[in-house]
């Protein structure tokens, strides 16, 4: 029996949202018909964007269903920054952070490439913005910003970014912030009127719904350049035939995942907390990384991020694989990339550590137990991991 520590990656389904979207399968009916199967199509669609938007703060017509938070990012990204620099030819320049999810820093690189300036204002040594180079970066020449896009809570380290504060800056100088909450839906609090952010990024399958469906929350006053042509579907901001089954699923697994996430956080924290002080014990010279204070304003409550100096972290993940305990070296979308993490490195450290590092974060099918198999483990896998890695350098002379 395995142990699963990758919830980051994404989460087991809800039975519930397994439920609701099971009892669409089979169901005819294009949502963007006109006769009777295509109405009850869409009226699943709707009434599934209704609950979607009462669970996250926003309005209906704010919810823009994607593919998923790769395609939702892509769209605030690209398509804000084209609508923006439409709208005013000065503005090229598009800041963000060095510790970004792919989707929106691959993003970034490729609006790079035809045209755009893009700045990646440094993290400090937890991986959290810092505010002060922000303001300059902003200050610098506020014109000429197209659009902001500062994360909510980072998917390797945990750490959860200043984004009301960057908002603050932004929005004194007209500058919109979009921000990726992938990891936060259902383990921080998440409101998007309150938080005040003009486009936020979901997705189903970090929340217990079912993969290849998520939103792009967006401000009926913005109108992002579609990075999609055909049926003018989503308020012609994203076309393409919607998947009634998957977005039931996910309005069914958002609702559960709000509902639910003061307990689980307490539930995670505890267990997040007792495996990082376990695991220090069993190997003394494991370093914690990211933001260690608890606490929405700080890091996600199931995230634990360690490396272990003088093991290779691929080599260290097999070992607990064979042993039925599944967790990561960081972004399930680096999986098999050999290349240190870009987080890491963000956050000052060098090769070795990035490269040493595995993430174990939690979710709600976690248990006592599953901690309990990782502090077995551990110890004995690090220490053949070190083996293996002296085998492996060059002998001098």
């Amino acid at each position: 029996m395995s142990v699963y520590l990758d919830h980051a990656a994404t989460t087991p389904l809800f039975p519930e949202a397994a439920a609701a979207m099971t009892a669409e399968l089979t169901r005819v009916g294009n949502a963007s018909s006109l006769h009777a199967s295509g109405r009850a199509a869409r009226r699943v669609v709707e009434e599934s964007r209704e609950r979607i938007a009462g669970a996250l703060g926003c309005r209906p017509g704010e919810v823009v269903f994607t593919s998923g938070g790769t395609e939702s990012d892509n769209l605030a990204v690209k398509g804000l920054y084209w609508a923006r620099h439409h709208d005013d030819p000065r503005r090229v320049r598009v800041l963000s952070t060095p510790v970004e999810h792919h989707a929106v820093l691959d993003a970034l690189a490729w609006l790079g490439e035809v045209g755009a300036e893009v700045e990646l204002v440094p993290v400090d040594a937890q991986g959290r913005l810092d505010l002060d180079a922000f303001a300059a970066t902003l200050e610098a020449d506020p014109g000429s910003v197209a659009l902001a896009s500062v994360m909510w809570a980072n998917n390797e380290v945990g750490t959860v970014q200043p984004v009301g504060e960057a908002l603050a800056l932004a929005r004194a100088h007209g500058v919109p912030l979009h921000t990726d909450a992938v990891q936060a839906l259902g383990q921080l609090p998440l409101d998007f009127a309150a938080s005040g952010v003009d486009a936020l990024t979901v997705t189903s399958h970090k929340a217990g719904g079912p993969h290849g469906v998520g939103a792009l929350l967006v401000r009926r006053e913005l109108a992002p350049t579609p990075l999609l042509h055909g049926g003018g579907q989503e308020r012609d901001v994203r076309s393409g035939t919607l998947d009634v089954p998957a977005i039931a699923g996910f309005a069914v697994a958002t609702e559960l995942a709000v509902a639910r996430q003061e307990q689980l956080a307490l539930s995670l924290e505890r267990l997040a907390t007792r495996l990082r002080d376990g695991v220090r014990r069993q190997v003394p010279d494991a370093v914690a990384h990211g933001d260690l204070v608890p606490g929405p304003d700080h890091r996600l409550p199931g995230s634990v991020h360690l490396s272990f100096p003088g093991c290779e972290g691929d080599s260290l993940l097999m070992l607990l694989d064979a042993r039925g305990i599944e967790c990561s070296t960081g972004s399930a979308c680096d999986a098999g990339v050999p290349q240190p993490s870009h987080v890491m490195r963000a956050m000052g450290h060098d090769e070795a550590t990035a490269r040493s590092s595995l993430r174990f974060s939690l979710g709600h099918t976690s248990t006592e137990a599953d901690v309990d198999a990782v502090l077995d483990a551990i110890g004995p896998a690090v220490e053949r991991a070190r083996r293996a890695s002296l085998a492996m350098r060059p002998v001098a002379g």
